[in-house]
């Protein structure tokens, strides 16, 4: 794994430039670093190194192709180059899946090496034949690619990440508002978008070609809608036998690829079905005890690391766990925004860059699980909106209108005050969270909007963020790629593009890099997505039980016992964190004159949340994207730097 950056155009195309570039991304790639440049070109290609597939000279970068016509700066892996060489007649210089990518272009062109190679990453490549810069990034965007020009005639960037960018000469810092109030509503800047005007996200699938100062020309190579829309229309005629053996043969092979390294590897283990599944897989296909890691919590409602223990115990891994007392996890707090350099506020963050600290003490590569929950209908919340659609449909809007009005009258500390008053069983401790937003979902018009509203946080930042577009306040876009999806499946799909690329894999992206730990998602492998969007529902949710062929093939390995339970998610007690070890931070950080001198947010609403906090209603999730984004703004230009692994998990 690697980071990239360049330039195209411009200035400022000069090999110091491009280096304190990629000197800003030492922690995607600290064993190496190279750059290509072409003045009269007028571009450059940086490159930073992490060694995990041809540990020899002849894997540097930025490297170039047999025939000379190509020059490549890339980060991640090709899974199947191995096959991809052996449809390729060439004397290879080395092993490196770079070097098969830039023979593959020679042989097929890019967009045909794409269609080809089966990985995680993202690149740049100069045509010097045709003088074009393309830049590409894997299927589902577990490898993230930032782009952008941010004044007509001025350079052209690219770079691995936000702080990449940054330091350019020629770049501006300015926010972009309407990046602002989504982040607020979902917890990530959703692509295409970055928090700064001008500057891209490279959308999944793509490739993007850039030619001197021309409008670049985004076309996709592979398309997730069409792929769900094809598998729905060409569902596989299987019984629950045969599926399960089907598709345990595609994991054995999705998992095996992603097994090959030249450095030491492992897998994160929760204890829950994805993960439980990938280690399952690993332990099978290995010789050896694979490494495993799991990072426990003293709270019992946070801890999942005795049910780690147990599976991994079950299957002989070689285990290593770490509980993590709440100093440790509150000592994360102030490296996240030199971390995240969009800003982002999945509290889940804290913990996942605590479990890749702890295992890149012992290995360079982890496989995790994520992917399971949109492509296996994992998630509580498609069976929610579901129920809750079928029931409110029925009812004319303005009933509907007049019943949240009602609810909505009362003030929500009084209903929670009421739920708590009941006796025994039927006491309730968030009702008036529950009551105010079953309000306002009764107003929703269509199954997406209800959807949307589950998803979102801040469901109106116009009403606070200074300078919201209106755009703002409606609920974010089906693109035309879903037509003829419904109902569950349709929610899956909208995830698997959208929830699963912004916060999902950029949650671990930017958590195991910043420790110099490659992570590898078997379950997003093509062949596993393909298999899984050709599954009948029936087969993914079966009586009321999510992830069911998933789990099929995981009881074939760990003893149901080990598995079922409630599903927990990977967060941290920030409720009580805010009201305690956290206070005078978030006050300090929401601080009304501090907010109205900075100009981002209207005060009144945010300080009103804060006292609802402090009075004991739960409003940690909202508040926590706020803090973030004005810790952020505090830290953007000179952040705190990135600890290493030791410093980060020692004591």
């Amino acid at each position: 794994m690697c980071g990239i950056a360049g330039i195209f155009g411009g200035q400022s195309v000069d090999a110091a430039t491009v280096t304190r570039m990629t000197r800003s991304l030492a922690h995607r790639g600290p064993d190496d670093e190279g750059v290509w440049l072409d003045r009269e070109a007028g571009v450059a290609l940086g490159h930073r190194r992490l060694s995990i597939i041809d540990l020899s000279p002849a894997g540097h970068q930025p490297m170039a192709s047999p025939a000379g016509r190509y020059v490549i700066t890339f980060n991640g892996e090709i899974y199947n180059y191995g096959h991809l060489r052996d449809e390729l007649a060439v004397e290879w210089r080395g092993h490196s899946d770079t070097e098969t990518l830039l023979a593959g272009f020679d042989a097929w062109g890019i967009k045909g090496t794409l269609q080809r190679a089966t990985g995680m990453f993202a690149f740049a490549v100069w045509d010097k034949q045709e003088r074009t810069l393309t830049l590409a990034r894997d299927r589902l965007g577990e490898k993230p690619l930032y782009y952008g020009r941010q004044r007509p005639g001025g350079p052209f960037l690219f770079g691995s990440e936000l702080k990449a960018l940054l330091q350019h000469p020629e770049f501006a810092g300015e926010i972009d508002r309407e990046a602002l109030s989504l982040f607020v509503r979902y917890l990530a800047v959703p692509e295409p978008l970055s928090i700064y005007p001008g500057i891209a996200k490279l959308l999944p699938g793509a490739m993007l070609t850039v030619r001197d100062h021309a409008e670049p020309v985004l076309e996709r190579y592979w398309s997730g809608g069409q792929v769900a829309r094809t598998g729905i229309a060409n569902p596989v005629s299987l019984t629950a036998q045969e599926a399960t053996d089907e598709f345990e043969g595609i994991l054995d092979r999705a998992v095996g690829r992603q097994m090959m390294s030249d450095v030491p590897l492992g897998a994160f283990l929760s204890g829950g079905v994805d993960s439980s599944s990938v280690v399952a897989i690993m332990q099978k296909l290995s010789t050896r005890p694979v490494k495993t890691f799991t990072v426990g919590f003293h709270e019992e409602a946070f801890n999942e690391a005795e049910h780690a223990k147990a599976v991994a115990r079950h299957l002989g891994t070689d285990h290593t766990e770490l509980y993590v007392s709440p100093d440790k996890l509150l000592d994360v707090i102030p490296q996240l925004p030199a971390m995240y350099d969009d800003p982002f506020a999945d509290s889940s963050q804290i913990p996942t860059f605590l479990i890749s600290a702890l295992a890149r003490q012992h290995v360079t590569v982890a496989l995790s699980g994520d992917g399971g929950d949109e492509l296996f209908g994992g998630y509580e919340r498609y069976r929610l909106t579901a129920t809750w659609w079928d029931k409110i449909e029925r009812i004319p809007m303005p009933i509907r209108a007049a019943a949240a009005r009602a609810f909505t009258s009362v003030p929500a500390p009084a209903w929670t005050r009421l739920g708590e008053s009941l006796p025994g069983s039927m006491r309730y401790k968030r009702l008036g969270e529950k009551v105010h937003k079953g309000a306002s979902m009764l107003c929703s018009e269509t199954p997406d909007r209800l959807y949307d509203f589950m998803l979102s946080l801040w469901r109106d930042p116009t009403a606070f963020v200074i300078g919201a577009p209106a755009s703002s306040a409606l609920p974010m876009p089906v693109g035309p790629e879903l037509d003829g999806i419904s109902g569950v499946e349709r929610m899956m799909a909208q995830d698997m593009l959208g929830y699963l690329t912004n916060d999902i894999l950029v949650k671990v992206d930017r958590a195991s890099m910043a420790v110099s730990l490659e992570t590898r998602v078997p379950l997003l492998d093509p062949a596993v997505v393909e298999f899984a969007w050709r599954l009948p529902l029936g087969l993914k949710i079966r009586g009321g039980v999510t992830k069911w062929l998933l789990r099929e093939v995981l009881y074939r390995h760990v003893p149901r016992g080990l598995i079922e339970r409630p599903k927990m998610g990977f967060g941290v007690p920030l409720d009580d964190w805010l009201r305690g070890p956290l206070r005078d931070w978030a006050e300090a950080l929401l601080d009304e004159r501090r907010l109205r001198d900075e100009g981002f947010f209207h005060p009144q609403e945010i300080r009103k949340a804060w006292n609802e906090q402090l009075g004991g209603q739960l409003n940690s999730g909202r508040l926590w994207t706020i803090l973030m984004f004005q810790s952020w703004l505090e830290g953007q230009h000179a952040g705190p730097s990135i600890a290493e692994p030791s410093a980060a998990m020692a004591g």
